[in-house]
């Protein structure tokens, strides 16, 4: 599927595996809004990459049906990636066995919202305007990357919440998939191991610390970059039968239990 001169949307694009993916597909001839809650450095990754950012909390619907129109306003809409996240670890029973200090349900319920939910929200968005396309060679008229995570698979002590909203990404990918085949739409997804994002700080303690991370990791014993993320997010944009499919991009990482 050819995205030159089109637009695009990657929620979450303002670092990380996000800015990465808007410099990938930005060099692909799209025109991509980076859509997230961090206005400076999204701001910085737009002009970097000839595009536009536009401030989305990705559990606000109207923040996310107004990037889809901006990046209608640059061309038709044919790739939309969901990369925006947060993580909180906590155990789901306390210490103490007092019922106040189990797992805090809110945070639970604000991991559902944003991970799980706020994904789906601009599936279904973003879907509907690429439904509108004229279609392609392949009767295409859009792809779609959701991120989720090895969490979804191998979640980790305290990672209930977490885990359950990647889960629930991974889980959606085959019927969301089979509804979006009737307009000429695919969504695939992608489970993440260890990424070395700005999550992990900087300075010779954060180094050292990547590095005993990188140790867990099957071959090669490193954490993951940003770019072989988006290189793969590309691939199943541009790959035209690529769809359904969840793909673990981690480095045949398979996380212990703490």
């Amino acid at each position: 599927m050819d995205i030159n001169g089109a637009s695009a949307i990657v929620t979450g694009g303002a670092s990380g595996i996000g800015a990465g993916v808007v410099r990938r597909l930005a060099a692909r001839g799209a025109k991509v809004v980076v859509a997230d809650v961090n206005a400076d450095a999204g701001e910085a990754v737009a002009k970097e990459t000839g595009g536009v950012f536009v401030s989305v909390d990705v559990t606000d619907t109207d923040q996310i049906i107004a990037a889809i129109d901006k990046a209608l306003e640059l061309g038709p809409l044919k790739a939309a990636v969901n990369s925006a996240g947060v993580g909180w670890a906590q155990r789901t029973v306390g210490r103490d066995g007092e019922y106040s200090s189990a797992h805090d349900l809110d945070l639970y319920k604000k991991v559902i919202a944003i991970n799980l939910i706020g994904t789906f929200d601009v599936v279904r968005l973003a879907a509907t305007a690429m439904s509108r396309n004229e279609p392609g060679p392949d009767n295409d008229r859009g792809a779609i990357v959701n991120l989720a995570s090895v969490a979804a698979f191998d979640g980790q002590i305290g990672q209930a919440a977490y885990s359950s909203s990647k889960g629930g990404i991974v889980g959606m990918t085959l019927p969301v998939a089979r509804d979006l085949s009737a307009i000429g739409v695919r969504l695939n997804t992608i489970a993440p191991g260890l990424i070395d994002t700005p999550i992990y700080g900087t300075g010779p303690e954060s180094e050292a610390f990547k590095a005993k991370l990188g140790e867990s990791v099957l071959f090669p014993k490193r954490l993951g970059v940003p770019d072989e993320l988006a290189s793969m997010v590309e691939e199943l944009i541009v790959n035209s039968y690529m769809n359904a499919e969840v793909i673990r991009v981690d480095g045949g990482i398979r996380m212990p239990p703490k």
